[in-house]
């Protein structure tokens, strides 16, 4: 959905074709959400369904330039002065990962913690790089729009650390908690389910 309201906020400053606003969206994000030009066209020809935007002429080398509508403007307005609701949470695939890891039998969970962990980082240190290089540039409208999402990206890496972090001191006191309520089963070859990283 925000890609068609992106795409919208893009037209109300003014008539484009397809690739000027790919270019313009991805410009505007860093590149962070490259879009594909099918994808582009596809939620174009939808807009133009719902009536929040019209085709124009092509333009002499057969491009077909798009106009937002009124009814397009409303919209874009609309989406500007509502507040992005959190009521469905985004599935996201490292929690579903851990959720299903620690109920499964035989996974290291920690194991997958740490190696989570160090993507993270990894990523942090990418995105913080980018933000020293960025700062050396002038401000410009497009500079503070790839600010804005660069620092969110950051913001979240650092989230994710610390969610790590959290994860790992749970495993922890639940391994340890299971450890002097459960007696170790001598048929299981002294192995129980905590010391296999499944505890919750």
């Amino acid at each position: 959905m925000a890609i068609r309201q992106g795409l919208l906020a893009l037209l109300d400053e003014g008539p484009a074709y397809g690739y000027q606003l790919k270019a313009a969206f991805e410009e505007r994000t860093g590149g962070t959400w490259p879009l594909n030009i099918g994808q582009v066209y596809t939620t174009l020809a939808r807009a133009e369904r719902d009536g929040l935007v019209a085709a124009l002429d092509a333009d002499d080398e057969g491009r077909v330039v798009y106009e937002i509508t009124d009814a397009g403007r409303a919209e874009v307005a609309r989406w500007f002065a509502e507040p992005v609701r959190r009521d469905a949470p985004a599935r996201d695939e490292l929690t579903i990962k851990l959720a299903v890891a620690v109920t499964a039998p035989g996974v290291d969970v920690r194991a997958i913690v740490q190696a989570q962990r160090s993507e993270t980082m990894r990523t942090l240190q990418a995105l913080t790089r980018l933000k020293i290089d960025a700062a050396d540039r002038p401000d410009t409208d497009d500079d503070t729009a790839w600010h804005l999402v660069l620092e969110r990206l950051i913001f979240d890496a650092e989230a994710e650390a610390r969610w790590l972090d959290h994860v790992e001191a749970r495993l922890l006191r639940a391994s340890a908690a299971q450890s002097t309520t459960s007696p170790r089963n001598p048929a299981a070859g002294g192995t129980d389910r905590a010391e296999q990283g499944t505890a919750r």
